[in-house]
């Protein structure tokens, strides 16, 4: 189940020397709540295109410290609802939990917009220790690898081409394999679905893995790479500098602004093979 397109008309305006009026249908990136419930209780809710809903549930527990391994979750389904034509909405998600994998404090009922992360962590040092997977070396990356991850992602973003209204997040395994890519209104929900996916699949800690998002490299973003153990984080845009600080911290390579050629390393350059390229002048 996908609802990640709608089509609307649109009236398109044009100035200048061929001024015209035309009107025609546009596809759009679908947006809709999902409320999600812990053993029947309000726990937040989150907006989000539809689809790969239970992926981004899993991300969400294990972003928040409620899950830790998918066993955690006894099960997840959909509850009741419909819209105006009688169709199930599929936009409530009840999630049952082991005995003790729940919240030891109140449950949070908070609604969280698309475009912000989760943090529940308030400081570096609280995410840093929280990190349950230490990070190795094997071999030092090649850096076509990393110039070439945004490219990959981009050529899996099939909501995207319809509607250019969708975040994609994706994992890159240890052979230098796209796994999974995952598509979101939101660029926190795109990159939850994907750690979901990896915790589902028993690929948690990402040693030796690669996430790449199609957006900056905000904290919240960063904070997900870290507690899922991945080892480098790609962004085809700006970091933040909290963001920054946070990889440096927590031995996470982050590179930003991924384009073509050129690509800006921020934290722990050493995991990539730079001496392949040249020398690094200083200054």
């Amino acid at each position: 189940m996908g609802r990640l397109t709608r089509t609307r008309p649109v009236v398109k305006v044009r100035v200048g020397d061929d001024p015209r009026v035309v009107r025609r249908s546009d596809t759009l990136a679908v947006e809709e709540p999902l409320e999600v419930r812990l053993d029947g209780s309000a726990f937040l809710v989150t907006m989000r295109t539809p689809g790969d809903d239970i992926d981004l549930v899993h991300g969400l527990l294990h972003g928040e410290g409620v899950i830790t391994t998918a066993s955690d979750v006894v099960l997840a389904r959909y509850c009741a609802g419909t819209d105006a034509d009688g169709l199930q909405t599929y936009n409530v998600l009840d999630v049952s939990l082991v005995p003790g994998a729940a919240p030891t404090g109140p449950l949070r009922q908070v609604l969280v917009n698309s475009a912000c992360g989760l943090c529940g962590s308030t400081s570096i040092d609280q995410v840093v220790t929280a990190r349950r997977h230490p990070t190795t070396f094997r071999e030092p990356l090649p850096v076509e690898r990393v110039l070439a991850a945004p490219e990959l992602l981009r050529e899996q973003q099939r909501a995207f081409d319809k509607t250019g209204g969708l975040h994609a997040a994706g994992l890159i395994d240890a052979d230098g394999e796209l796994v999974c890519v995952r598509e979101d209104v939101g660029r926190h929900n795109a990159l939850d679905k994907v750690i979901g996916w990896a915790l589902r699949e028993g690929r948690l800690p990402l040693v030796g893995c690669t996430l790449v998002v199609s957006s900056r490299a905000s904290y919240e973003l960063t904070q997900k790479a870290v507690l899922a153990g991945a080892e480098l984080l790609v962004a085809v845009s700006a970091p933040t500098s909290l963001a920054v600080e946070l990889a440096d911290e927590a031995g996470l390579t982050l590179v930003a602004f991924v384009r073509g050629e050129t690509m800006n390393v921020y934290a722990h350059p050493e995991r990539l093979d730079l001496a392949a390229v040249g020398s690094v002048p200083v200054g």
